[in-house]
C-alpha cells in the first residue's frame, strides 16, 4: 500500500490536479477513478502504457481502477491532437479493436480484487438524442467549447476544419465521467495533459447535475530527449501486441532508450522503488557505456508486457544477435522469428537446397538484397554477406541443408544491419 498521489508526484507523473483537497480525498479511503482508451486499433501501443501503469498503481495503493474502452466515443473520434478526422469505423472493426484492448488490459488489473473494464457503447448508444440536449447540451457553452485547443486548432486549418461529429465528443466524454459515477461511484477521472479541458468538463456536468465534487488529475505526455516522438521507432509504432511488436522488438525499443530518457522512463514505466532508482541513476552517471539503466528498463517493461518468457528470449535473442562471433544455431525457431519479425522474408523450398536454385547469388538477386547475380559475385568475396552470421567469398557457394537453423531458417545478412530471411519451407 502507498500514497498514490505522493508516489505519482515523487515520479514525476502529475501534470495538473483539479483541487489542492485530491490527496486528502484519496487518503479517506478506497477511491474509484478511471482512464478512457480509444479503440482505433485492435492493440495498444507504448504511447497507452502510461495510463495502464498508473491504473495498476492506482490499485496498488489501495483504490478502484476502471479502464473504460471508448466503444462508443470510437465512432466518433477525439479531435485531441488531430490535425483532421479520423476515419469512422465499422461496427466490427470496433468490436475486433475492443477484444484485442481488452486482453491487453487485463494483464494489468486485478478484476478478481475490484478493477473493472467498461465499455462506454453501453450507455452512449442508448442514448435519446433529444433528451441529452436537453439534459447535458443545455450545460456546455459554445463560446467555451471553440478556445479549447483542440477546437481552435481544427477550426484554423482552413482545409480539414471540424464536422459537428468530432464537436459533440467533448460532452459524450463528459458524460462518461457522469455515467461512471452514478454506476460505479467513480469520483476521480485520470488522463494525458491533452484531456485537461475534457476532464474539467465531466466534472463541471457532475456538479451542476449532481451536486457532487469530482477530481481529476492529468500526467505529461511523454516525450524524448532527442526530440523525437515517443513509442516511434524506425519500423513505426511500438504496440503491447506481440504479433505486430515481437518481444525482441519491444525490449530493443526499452535498450535503446537515450541516457537522458532512462531515468524518467523507470520512474514512469516500473514499480521500482525510489532507491532502486536512484541507483541506477548513479551507475549510469558512473559508467553510462555500461547501459545499465536501459538494461533495467528493458527487462522491468518487457517482463511487465510480456512476462517472464518472452523476456527470457528477447535476452537471450540480444546475446547472440549482437555477438559478433555468436552462432546463430542457439536460437530456437520463436526466437527467431521474435528476433527478425519484420524482416523481408523469401520463401526457399526445401528440394531446391543444394541445387542451382538456392545458389547464393542467385538468392541475393531474388530478395533484392542486390540488383543482379553479378552484382552480387562483385561482393561476395569481400565479406559483404553473412549467412548465419557466417561470412562467405564463395561466389560459388550454395545453400544446404546444413545451412537452415531450427529447422526453418536461413538468416541472410547485407553489410551490418540489412537482414533477409530465407523461410524453408514447402510453400503452396
Amino acid at each position: 500500500m502507498t500514497d498514490f498521489l505522493e508516489d505519482m508526484q515523487q515520479r514525476g507523473l502529475v501534470q495538473q490536479t483539479s483541487s489542492p483537497e485530491l490527496g486528502e480525498a484519496l487518503r479517506r479511503g478506497a477511491t474509484t477513478g478511471y482512464i478512457g482508451f480509444d479503440p482505433t486499433a485492435d492493440s495498444l501501443h507504448v504511447g497507452s502504457l502510461l495510463p495502464l501503469v498508473t491504473l495498476r498503481r492506482f490499485q496498488l495503493a489501495g483504490h478502484r481502477p476502471i479502464g473504460l474502452v471508448g466503444g462508443g466515443t470510437g465512432m466518433i473520434g477525439d479531435p485531441s491532437g488531430r490535425e483532421s478526422e479520423r476515419t469512422l469505423l465499422t461496427k466490427e472493426k470496433l468490436a475486433e479493436n475492443l477484444k484485442g484492448i481488452r486482453a491487453q488490459v487485463e494483464r494489468f488489473l486485478d478484476f478478481d480484487n475490484g478493477a473493472l473494464l467498461v465499455n462506454n457503447a453501453d450507455w452512449l448508444c442508448e442514448l435519446n438524442l433529444v433528451e441529452f440536449l436537453r439534459d447535458v447540451g443545455k450545460h456546455f457553452s459554445v463560446n467555451q467549447m471553440i478556445v479549447r485547443d483542440s477546437v481552435r486548432m481544427r477550426l484554423e486549418a482552413r482545409e480539414q476544419g471540424l464536422s459537428y461529429t468530432e464537436f459533440t465528443y467533448m460532452l459524450l466524454q463528459a458524460y462518461d465521467f457522469l455515467a461512471l459515477h452514478e454506476r460505479y461511484g467513480c469520483t476521480l477521472q485520470m488522463g494525458g495533459s491533452d484531456q485537461w479541458g475534457n476532464i474539467l468538463s465531466g466534472m463541471d456536468l457532475i456538479r451542476r447535475l449532481r451536486g457532487v465534487e469530482t477530481y481529476g488529475l492529468t500526467m505529461p505526455l511523454v516525450t524524448r530527449a532527442d526530440g523525437k516522438k515517443f513509442g516511434k521507432s524506425e519500423e513505426g509504432n511500438i504496440w503491447l501486441d506481440p504479433a505486430r511488436t515481437s518481444p525482441y522488438q519491444f525490449y530493443q525499443f526499452w535498450l535503446n532508450a537515450d541516457d537522458g530518457d532512462a531515468i524518467p522512463y523507470l520512474n514512469y514505466f516500473t514499480f521500482l522503488s525510489p532507491d532502486e532508482i536512484r541507483q541506477a541513476a548513479d551507475e549510469l552517471q558512473r559508467a553510462p557505456e555500461q547501459r545499465a539503466a536501459q538494461k533495467l528498463l528493458a527487462e522491468q517493461v518487457t517482463r511487465l508486457v510480456h512476462g517472464d518468457d518472452a523476456l527470457a528470449r528477447a535476452r537471450r535473442a540480444t546475446d547472440v544477435l549482437f555477438d559478433k562471433q555468436a552462432d546463430f544455431g542457439q536460437l530456437s525457431a520463436q526466437e527467431l522469428r521474435e528476433a527478425f519479425h519484420g524482416a523481408p522474408t523469401l520463401v526457399l523450398k526445401p528440394e531446391h537446397l543444394g541445387t542451382e536454385e538456392a545458389a547464393l547469388v542467385a538468392v541475393l538477386a531474388e530478395s533484392g538484397l542486390y540488383p543482379s547475380r553479378g552484382r552480387a559475385r562483385k561482393d561476395l568475396p569481400a565479406g559483404a554477406v553473412s549467412v548465419n552470421n557466417n561470412p562467405v567469398r564463395d561466389v560459388d557457394y550454395v545453400l544446404s541443408r546444413s545451412d537452415v537453423l531450427a529447422d526453418e531458417y536461413i538468416i541472410l545478412r547485407k553489410g551490418k544491419k540489412t537482414y533477409f530471411v530465407l523461410h524453408v519451407s514447402a510453400g503452396d
